[in-house]
């Protein structure tokens, strides 16, 4: 499976994003998938993650109520809407496939076995 995540930028705090993550190669539809993200100097943290046909979904505290994930399996494709930003959503955003098919929804980094590269968001105040 590869990912390419797209939509970052430079928004102003208080605006919004939407993130999108495009899967090609081995089909990541029947697979749960995450949002995760990395700031300078800190390590990767999860987001926000997503059932294989989209049914649950659950977020980190820090986001809850700003940010919505959701996906289009017939576009092979997941997206995370992030309104309210704040300065402290600056991070590199990067999206991942479950090594597990189905299951619970994954907030560790060790439950992930694809990754994406990675797309920039900067929240300025």
């Amino acid at each position: 499976v590869q990912l390419q995540a797209s939509g970052g930028g430079l928004v102003q705090a208080g605006g919004s994003l939407r993130l999108s993550c495009a899967a090609s190669g081995r089909t990541s539809s029947s697979r749960n998938m995450g949002w995760f993200r990395q700031a300078p100097g800190k390590e990767r943290e999860f987001v926000a993650a997503i059932s294989w046909k989209g049914g649950r979904t659950y977020y980190a505290d820090s986001v809850k109520g700003r940010f919505t994930i959701s996906r289009d399996n017939a576009k092979n494709t997941v997206y995370l809407q992030m309104n309210s930003l704040k300065p402290e959503d600056t991070a590199v955003y990067y999206c991942a496939v479950m090594r597990a098919p189905g299951g619970s929804l994954g907030t560790s980094t060790y439950e992930y076995d694809y990754w994406g590269q990675g797309t920039q968001v900067t929240v300025s105040s």
